[in-house]
């Protein structure tokens, strides 16, 4: 008889949670055994489910469900945790890695591209789109951008979502309304930023989150 792999969803999206588990479920030896909406909801059911494989989403309501991906680290390191998030890859899939997280999918890809990295995960090895793979390997050999992706990785989640918001154009009021944060915590949040990536003023915060956003789109 064939081992059966069990997994944990976290999602607050039901209709997603629901289209992970038939894409899961279509495999023999693939079982969904638990799914969860919040951190503590998924801590909570890992108490009494047996489970090897974690797909965790990033924006969990309030939450951050890198802090799940700490957690497990942490305290479960035998679960193996793949984001899955509509969040993108280029952002965000090295601060999962360096969360604890064994790969990065985003939610528009393609079931069978969820199959292999999960397929991938339970082998021991990291999952990363071959774009994003690409981009690391030129990061590795082009210093000066290393040393930008380096820095930026001092930042926070948020303090992130807010630098490609002023890479983008938009004012603090507007990146303000977009996070439902007010003006006042995204100044906060700004002056994070250039404190953490040793930059003197506004303007040269700005001109530098355009340079970043530019060059993650190549």
């Amino acid at each position: 008889m064939s081992h059966t792999v069990r997994f944990l969803i976290v999602d607050d999206h039901p209709l997603f949670r629901q289209g992970l588990v038939s894409v899961i479920e279509n495999v023999r030896t693939y079982k969904v055994a638990a799914q969860a909406t919040t951190i503590a909801e998924a801590l909570s059911l890992l108490e009494h489910a047996d489970v090897q494989i974690a797909l965790i989403d990033i924006s969990l309501q309030q939450e951050n469900g890198l802090e799940l991906v700490k957690t497990l680290k942490a305290t479960r390191p035998e679960i193996l945790c793949l984001v899955v998030s509509m969040y993108d890859e280029i952002i965000y899939a090295s601060s999962a890695l360096k969360a604890g997280a064994r790969g990065y999918i985003m939610k528009q890809e393609a079931a069978s591209s969820l199959l292999d990295a999960i397929a991938l995960v339970l082998k021991g090895k990291i999952y990363l789109s071959p774009d994003m793979r690409e981009r690391m390997l030129d990061t590795m050999l082009q210093p000066e951008a290393k040393d930008e992706i380096e820095a930026v990785k001092l930042l926070s989640l948020r303090e992130m979502e807010v630098l490609r918001l002023l890479g983008q154009g938009f004012g603090v009021s507007e990146i303000g309304q977009t996070l439902n944060l007010s003006v006042k915590t995204i100044n906060v949040y700004r002056d994070n930023i250039r404190h953490k990536l040793s930059i003197n003023d506004a303007g040269a915060l700005r001109r530098f989150a355009i340079k970043w956003v530019k060059s993650n789109e190549r």
